[in-house]
């Protein structure tokens, strides 16, 4: 596949809410550290965002608790891009807090304005586009209607202009619709993915509602990235079509379904080109049920 010359534009667009963007967009999770931990290299991570913008990239996905040691996810953003394009979609999400120390903590309702103002000032906004309220266990959480709640207040006073869910099941879904417009559920999703994160993503377009996966290219290696090894049946679908096993899961996400985008993360420029391009990667019906079935 020649990849130099294709933009996002390739994937198509969406809307969340009222902002149309790209449905090939950027995960800014990888920018703070390398893989075995250490910093990244702050020139080469900007000059990474500055490169998805100039391809076409305009919707970023990030969060205040994406940080190592030596970087933030937020800041690298506001210093690579700031001030922003009109066109430029931020997405973010509330709920996790990490200590300077590292540790994890999750946020009650009445402390999720101040992670709202940390983004806000991470990012040089007086307003955040998207907020996704994370979930903390998508198996075992009860009701997230109070936390929801809170993040609706904060839209009615407009610091945020659209919400979303993260890690979320169809009756979070449904309990937040209740109580104010649900632009995008963001949730974990790729080949191999069990049938019921298959009907959600169904559901999630029958209600005109984006969704965004996460680890669509990492899979069972989750944070960590891309396993070693992918099956028999992807690596020979990805060869036959002349492309990577991480392109080719792309354009299976992307074949899920118009209302589905994805935010594939790197700090590397030249994987930032190939995932960009697998935008334009159409496959067959027969390719996307192989697939499906995996």
């Amino acid at each position: 596949m020649t990849s130099e010359t294709i933009t996002a534009a390739a994937a198509g667009t969406w809307q969340l809410g009222d902002l149309p963007v790209n449905r090939l967009g950027f995960g800014s999770m990888r920018l703070t550290h390398l893989a075995d931990g250490s910093p990244s290299d702050r020139e080469r991570v900007t000059g990474v965002l500055r490169r998805a913008v100039e391809l076409g990239v305009n919707h970023i996905d990030t969060a205040a608790f994406y940080f190592s040691p030596l970087r933030s996810a937020n800041e690298l953003i506001n210093r690579a891009l700031a001030p922003y394009a009109e066109d430029l979609v931020i997405t973010t999400k509330v709920g996790p807090g990490r200590g300077p120390d590292g540790e994890w903590w999750w946020a009650e309702p009445g402390q999720l304005r101040g992670q709202v103002e940390e983004n806000l000032r991470q990012l040089g906004r007086d307003n955040l586009d998207v907020v996704n309220l994370r979930v903390p266990r998508r198996e075992t959480t009860g009701s997230i209607a109070e936390h929801f709640g809170a993040l609706a207040d904060l839209r009615t006073a407009g610091l945020i202009r659209h919400l979303g869910i993260s890690n979320a099941r169809p009756d979070h879904l449904a309990e937040a619709r209740a109580i104010a417009p649900v632009v995008c559920v963001q949730n974990p999703y790729g080949i191999g993915s069990p049938a019921e994160d298959h009907a959600f993503l169904d559901a999630c377009g029958k209600q005109g509602i984006a969704f965004v996966p996460f680890f669509a290219i990492a899979g069972a290696g989750k944070e960590a990235g891309a396993t070693a090894e992918d099956g028999p049946e992807v690596s020979a679908l990805a060869k036959a079509q002349g492309v990577s096993t991480a392109q080719l899961r792309l354009a299976w996400t992307l074949s899920r379904g118009p209302h589905v985008l994805a935010i594939p993360g790197t700090g590397n420029p030249d994987h930032l080109v190939e995932n960009v391009a697998a935008g334009s990667l159409r496959l067959t019906a027969e390719e996307v049920a192989l697939l499906n079935a995996l």
